[in-house]
């Protein structure tokens, strides 16, 4: 979906909103009818239970009362009995009278035909209390009962009966009253029951249409997005992601959509890299193999060449010596120069050979690998190398050697090479010295070679380990130019690394790794470095320092 038509689409929180406002609108009005129709229910059956009820009864018992004193009032003028009055003077301090009554009324049924007749009921009870039973009781009392004559009896007679007229007529209209009220309350009843099941219909279609609603805008649109989310989840990236419903799970399936989108993206730039990366592993494949080929006939030929080689060498060798031995001062000066020449290139070229059948024999003419004592490793470089100690007085120590694994006749070599190296290329003032050291450095042993020779110019230690290069003339020092190169393959034949590091003082210190067993400790606790810099990243990069020097 663009961004205006998500946009133009109604949230879900807007539809809700309206949706609760309208059902909260319409159960608020049905409470408010109900209140007003539970409220003249309630003033129904007050004016039922309460104003006719009582008026019923006070009338009821003000009638009792009218006719009791009236009963009264026509014995005690027969008789002249005072105990005969007293119904008549009780009537007169009751609380319940007609007079009361329309008071009570105008009060409680204003405006109404009721409390009118209440009121004439109310003056013709006084009129017969006032015109006939008072004046009769004094005249009683006064003159006796002899006094009161036939026509005055029939006067009370005539104001009672129209007294009890009014009263008949005020009993009859509360008695309509209440009847009416009755139906009143019967009705607002009704409308009670009414608007009480209006109410609870209510309620349910407002349960019902939140319940469409949300299954419409929420459980309907969440569960297209759910299974669209699953069927990508799945794997099938191809099923687009497209929900209709409010405008934020739209806007979430839109989101989901762009997620699906980047995945398929993702997916198709991963598919190509791994495709780039089979092409270039099967070029690193073919070129690894190309390089062991390459590297095959190269030590074939190394070994081949410098096997075939000693025949014809040792040939040239022998004859040229016994060319010097025979004819060496009987020709000129010049031809015993070139004799000599001859002898000393036969000699310097079958000592090249050998070293270079020695240098492709390393990891090509494998050897047994065991456990080997660095320290008799290097008592047995000291025995192959005893005449040049002794003929130079070279002192050699070490520290504590570890044992590692490896091919000891190599690791002697290693040693022997160093410690030839040392000797040859000492101090002419000084005795030469070597001490050999180990430490323990992350998983490897890292031992060290140091002599107090003539050190290495800086500018050459990316030159020493390089083969056939030499540092100096081959009239100074002799060799071929292979010892460190040598021992560069052998350590890296054994899986470590050979570097000079910057030496402080005088000499040179050549250092190298090995590795160590997991479960090997070293043989002295050794954890100073020998030098401020213990791991240069590539010998080259190490510079030495003195006059320079190279086997």
């Amino acid at each position: 979906m663009s961004g205006a038509a998500r946009m133009a689409s109604t949230t879900l929180r807007r539809r809700l909103t309206v949706l609760l406002v309208a059902a909260g609108a319409l159960l608020g009005v049905v409470l408010v009818l109900a209140g007003f129709v539970l409220a003249r229910a309630l003033a129904a059956q007050e004016a039922v239970t309460g104003v006719y009820f009582e008026a019923v009864t006070s009338a009821d018992a003000a009638y009792v009362g009218l006719v009791d004193a009236e009963t009264a009032v026509r014995g005690f003028a027969l008789t002249g009995d005072e105990v005969t009055l007293e119904p008549y003077l009780r009537s007169l301090d009751a609380d319940v009278s007609f007079a009361a009554l329309a008071d009570g009324l105008v009060t409680d049924v204003p405006d109404s035909d009721l409390s009118a007749k209440a009121e004439a009921a109310a003056r013709a009870a006084a009129r017969w209390h006032e015109e006939f039973a008072l004046p009769l009781v004094a005249q009683v009392r006064a003159e006796g009962t002899a006094s009161v004559s036939p026509e005055e009896v029939e006067a009370g007679r005539v104001l009672f009966d129209d007294a009890r007229t009014a009263v008949d007529e005020y009993v009859d209209e509360v008695r309509d009253g209440r009847a009416a009220a009755v139906r009143d309350l019967a009705r607002w009843t009704s409308a009670t029951g009414g608007l009480v099941l209006l109410l609870v219909l209510a309620a349910i279609g407002t349960g019902v249409a939140l319940w469409i609603a949300l299954r419409r805008w929420v459980l309907t649109p969440m569960t297209q997005l759910s299974l669209a989310t699953r069927a990508v989840t799945r794997g099938d990236l191809s099923h687009v992601v497209s929900v209709e419903g409010p405008g934020e799970v739209e806007e979430l399936a839109s989101d989901v959509e762009r997620m699906r989108l980047g995945l398929v993206t993702q997916l198709a730039e991963l598919r190509t890299s791994r495709e780039e990366i089979a092409q270039a592993h099967d070029r690193l494949t073919e070129q690894a193999e190309e390089l062991r080929r390459s590297n095959r006939d190269l030590e074939q030929f190394a070994y081949v060449a410098s096997h075939d080689l000693q025949e014809p060498l040792r040939k040239v060798a022998s004859f040229t010596q016994l060319l010097q031995k025979r004819y060496g001062g009987q020709l000129d000066e010049r031809a015993d120069q070139y004799i000599d020449f001859a002898v000393d290139g036969a000699k310097r070229m079958q000592r090249l050979i050998q070293d270079l059948l020695g240098f492709s024999r390393v990891g090509r003419v494998g050897g047994e690998v065991v456990d080997v004592d660095l320290a008799q490793a290097l008592a047995r470089a000291q025995d192959q190398l005893s005449e040049r100690i002794e003929e130079s007085g070279a002192v050699v120590t070490h520290d504590d050697l570890p044992v590692v694994r490896g091919e000891e006749p190599l690791l002697v070599q290693l040693f022997q090479n160093l410690v030839g190296n040392a000797v040859k290329f000492r101090h002419p003032d000084r005795v030469p010295q070597v001490h050999v050291s180990a430490r323990r450095v992350d998983g490897a042993w890292e031992l060290e070679a140091r002599d107090n020779g003539i050190g290495i110019d800086p500018q050459y230690v990316d030159r020493v380990f390089v083969i056939f290069q030499r540092l100096h003339a081959k009239d100074l020092y002799e060799g071929t130019g292979i010892g460190l190169a040598l021992c560069k393959k052998i350590v890296e034949f054994h899986g470590g690394r050979i570097w000079i590091p910057p030496t402080e003082g005088e000499g040179t210190a050549i250092r190298w790794t090995l590795p160590a067993d997991a479960d090997e400790t070293p043989a002295e606790a050794d954890t100073t470095p020998a030098e401020a810099d213990t791991t240069p990243a590539d010998a080259g990069e190490n510079p030495g320092h003195g006059d320079g020097r190279r086997s």
